[in-house]
């Protein structure tokens, strides 16, 4: 399938557009909280810096004008110069209190500030026409006053001047009301605001998300799934995905890959059959060449013998010796082919039984050595029960065939690590240098001259293959002392599937 990648958006422009959208969603919805916030300060000034001053101040000159009144009517009854002291000092207050209020409200109600000018001439046409009447006509009697007339003239005029302060007590009372209320009414505005704000930003992290999932994380999980399915070895199915411009790129890549993948499984499918061919060639039609080779060469010695000289029966036993080896050569190739290749059920295999029956086996040469076999109680794991026979016939054939002086020692231990059993087989024999570590894995690679040691060199080649195929790996501890040890591990079987077996 070709897909149009070049049209589709890559993601870090999607990524970029998500976020830009976001951005100013956010920047809109603090600007708006800002406004907000800005008119709830200026509510907030207008009551507490203005209106709320404004209204004591009146009450201030409330009370210098009572101070004023009270004075002067003790001077009047007494002539007492002491009453004086608060009509002197009310007058003060009152100009204070007339400057302060008229600064505090005359930026925001100009007609109030008209009222208080009005306040103050009353205040002064009290004064002229009853106060400092007053005061004069009993210092210059020296003697207390009481005239009704004149002090209900006075009283008139006094309750003019309380009235103008009261009535504008209550406007002020009314535009502390009107603050009060549009401090309320801004206050809801903004919690309205910042629980839209939140709201939103809930609702636009929810579509970020969303979003994010639909053109990364779907395709990308997608992918992965169609990954999986070609990589548990469905190679025919091809891989499409949707998405951004770098998700259908890696698609197309890997899709790209499963393609080789299939040509080379089918590649190797064509080499599989040459050399199950090629097996077959060499079981049977190479193996009868070299029985009759062997079986003249054994004819011709039984019925020549004495008559060849040393160096006739020689060659003879050369011949014979080489066509037998290259049986047992092509034997161990043909077994070390099949493994992994022709394969049977995995069943549950006790381990005990099998290495009994590769002890039983070998029980001439463990007598004839004087060998010990030391074996511990061994796990049941599943796998082939002939192949897993061969490892550890391989194993202790070799500790009985590298040993030293001494009788050989083979200890077979096990212990459990993790999900797998880690199998060792330990010798006294002649051990091995680490250097070559590796190299004893190798098909064909022998450590010692065949006359010294027979064998093919593909033992080892044969026993790593097995543990591989089983799902477990080999190697050589280097760090025991004398003789040789080995370890391999195989998977550990659950205690249900052994109860089931």
């Amino acid at each position: 399938m070709v897909y149009r990648y070049r049209t589709r958006w890559p993601a870090s422009r999607l990524l970029t557009a998500s976020v830009a959208i976001l951005i100013i969603v956010c920047a809109a919805a603090i600007g708006s909280v800002t406004v907000g916030l800005a008119s709830l300060t200026d509510a907030r000034t207008l009551l507490l810096d203005t209106v709320g001053p404004a209204r004591s101040q009146v009450l201030e000159l409330d009370n210098a004008l009572i101070d004023q009144e009270n004075g002067v009517r003790g001077f009047a009854l007494t002539a007492s110069e002491a009453f004086l002291d608060p009509y002197q000092q009310g007058r003060r207050s009152e100009q204070d209190a007339l400057a302060s209020a008229r600064s505090s409200i005359g930026t925001v109600r100009p007609d109030l500030a008209d009222d208080l000018d009005a306040i103050g001439s009353l205040a002064v046409g009290w004064r002229a026409g009853y106060a400092e009447v007053v005061i004069s006509e009993v210092r210059a009697a020296d003697a207390p006053r009481a005239d009704r007339a004149d002090a209900e003239r006075g009283k008139e005029l006094f309750d003019n001047v309380r009235r103008a302060v009261g009535d504008l007590q209550r406007a002020l009372d009314d535009e502390a009301g009107k603050a009060r209320a549009e401090l309320d009414a801004v206050a809801d505005q903004v919690l309205i605001l910042v629980i839209g704000l939140g709201v939103l930003l809930v609702v636009i992290i929810a579509g970020v998300a969303v979003v994010l999932h639909r053109i990364l994380i779907r395709p990308l999980a997608g992918l992965a799934a169609q990954v999986r399915r070609v990589s548990s070895g469905d190679f025919v199915h091809a891989v499409e995905t949707g998405g951004p411009r770098e998700t259908v790129m890696l698609g197309q890549d890997v899709d790209a890959m499963r393609a080789r993948i299939l040509n080379d499984v089918e590649e190797l499918r064509r080499s599989n059959s040459e050399l199950e061919q090629f097996a077959y060639v060499a079981s049977h039609d190479l193996q009868e060449p070299l029985r009759k080779v062997a079986s003249f060469c054994q004819l011709l010695d039984r019925r020549y013998s004495g008559q060849l000289d040393d160096r006739g029966e020689q060659y003879l036993r050369f011949a014979v010796d080489g066509a037998k080896r290259m049986q047992v050569l092509i034997n161990d190739l043909l077994a070390f082919s099949r493994v992994g290749r022709i394969t049977r059920e995995h069943v549950l295999v006790d381990l005990n039984d099998t290495v009994a029956q590769v002890l039983d086996s070998y029980s001439e040469v463990v007598e004839r050595t004087g060998a010990t076999v030391e074996v511990a109680e061994l796990p049941s794991v599943r796998g082939e029960a002939s192949l897993l026979g061969g490892v550890f016939g391989n194993m202790i054939s070799n500790a009985l065939k590298f040993h030293g002086e001494d009788p050989p020692v083979v200890r077979v231990e096990v212990e459990r690590t993790g999900d797998s059993w880690t199998f060792t087989i330990s010798d006294n024999g002649i051990g091995i240098e680490p250097e070559y570590a590796e190299r004893i894995f190798v098909i064909f690679q022998r450590l010692h001259h065949k006359d010294d040691y027979p064998g093919t060199g593909i033992g080892l080649a044969m026993c790593r293959k097995i543990i591989e195929y089983h799902g477990g790996t080999i190697w050589l501890d280097t760090g025991e002392g004398v003789g040789t040890t080995f370890k391999f591990t195989l998977p550990a079987v659950e205690d249900t599937e052994d109860s089931d077996e």
